[in-house]
């Protein structure tokens, strides 16, 4: 069945977007009775039949919803865009299939790309959450300074991912000490002493995440899967509130 995101909503029908209808009317073409698979992003999925096709606001009637559970953490990853921004793309779909609750561009020394596109990023999202059927949409932000997002308050554990050798915790022994993750990813050419200083001093714990020098876009990939298999190697009974 097609999936298609929707408002939030306890009615027993529901109405496409303007964009969601033209993809669903002049793309793929959706006849009166078909069956769909609809999303909030808020946590909801509902199975539904469409009723009424039109150019303008197809409605569909629903004919179950039920809730999917929340992740027992949430995680928060701020990362440089790279430079080839097909990488970042590519970021930015795997994490939301694998489970990110917000996304942060950060502008580092180093940054090679200083413009991001939030629009563009958005579609990424909204077609890994499709394909994945993931209830939950990441929060999107707009790319932000590193200094302004380090002196931002985050609660829970908050890490910085850095290739400079010094004392480390590794991600997978520390990720479920806290429901509520903050992981800085830096660009090709890592975070400068001067920016994991900073970020040393407003708290954040440095981390590894292996053996292996990882290109940006695959660390915040790594880092998403080890807080993932984190979590869920861990005893119900010790995951804290």
């Amino acid at each position: 069945m097609h999936v298609f995101f929707i408002d939030p909503t306890n009615s027993s029908s529901a109405f496409l977007s303007e964009e969601e209808n033209h993809h669903a009317v002049k793309v793929l073409r959706v006849k009166e009775s078909q069956h769909a698979i609809l999303l909030d992003g808020k946590g909801s999925i509902y199975e539904a039949e469409f009723i009424q096709v039109n150019n303008k606001n197809s409605e569909l009637k629903i004919i179950y919803k039920r809730e999917q559970k929340a992740r027992p953490y949430s995680l928060h990853l701020a990362i440089a865009p790279t430079k080839m921004m097909e990488r970042f793309e590519w970021f930015l779909e795997k994490a939301t299939e694998i489970g990110v609750d917000s996304i942060t561009p950060i502008l580092t020394k180093r940054t090679e790309r200083n413009v991001v596109k939030m629009q563009r990023m958005e579609k990424i999202v909204h077609a890994a959450v499709k394909q994945s059927q993931n209830a939950f949409l990441p929060l999107l932000n707009e790319l932000t300074s590193f200094k302004e997002f380090v002196n931002q308050s985050h609660n829970g554990l908050k890490l910085i991912a850095h290739c400079i050798e010094s004392e480390k915790s590794h991600l997978l022994d520390i990720a479920a000490d806290s429901n509520l993750i903050t992981i800085m990813i830096g660009p090709e050419g890592d975070f400068t002493e001067d920016e994991i200083a900073m970020a040393l001093k407003s708290n954040f714990r440095a981390i590894s995440l292996g053996e292996s020098r990882l290109r940006a876009e695959t660390a915040g990939i790594v880092a998403c899967s080890q807080v993932n298999s984190a979590w869920h190697r861990l005893p119900i009974a010790q995951k804290p509130n």
